[in-house]
């Protein structure tokens, strides 16, 4: 069989930086799912009060 070392390919990595980021990428999610619910319940409204008059 083939003889499979494990190497680590980073060993200076910032963990810090990825926590940082992580937390960057986390927050622009959270505030553009909020987004995409907004534009949904303002469509689904505009909707129904077209239907109305």
């Amino acid at each position: 069989m083939a003889d499979h070392a494990i190497t680590d390919t980073a060993p200076d990595a910032d963990f810090a930086e990825h926590v940082r980021t992580y937390h960057r990428f986390l927050s622009i999610l959270k505030f553009s799912l909020a987004g995409i619910v907004i534009l949904l319940i303002i469509l689904a409204v505009t909707t129904q009060l077209g239907r109305v008059g």
